[in-house]
């Protein structure tokens, strides 16, 4: 619905949901694609360095697998 919304931890992490069971590979896609979008936007201009360093997809429970950042 427009909305983008996440947590972090204490250590940098962060944690959000970008689809459910029912979207297709495509929605779980632009989803992605927005989050990051929106975390490049909302990057402090007095940070340094890389702001995402790795990303990692997984299911609630399921094993995780990571994401080529340039292909984003």
């Amino acid at each position: 619905a427009g909305q983008v919304s996440f947590r972090n931890d204490k250590a940098g992490r962060l944690q959000t949901m970008v689809g459910k069971k029912s979207f297709t590979n495509q929605q779980i896609q632009e989803n992605i694609h927005a989050l990051i979008a929106d975390l490049r936007r909302l990057k402090p201009a007095t940070s340094k360095g890389h702001f995402i360093r790795k990303v990692t997809i997984s299911s609630t429970m399921g094993p995780g697998f990571g994401i080529d950042l340039s292909t984003i």
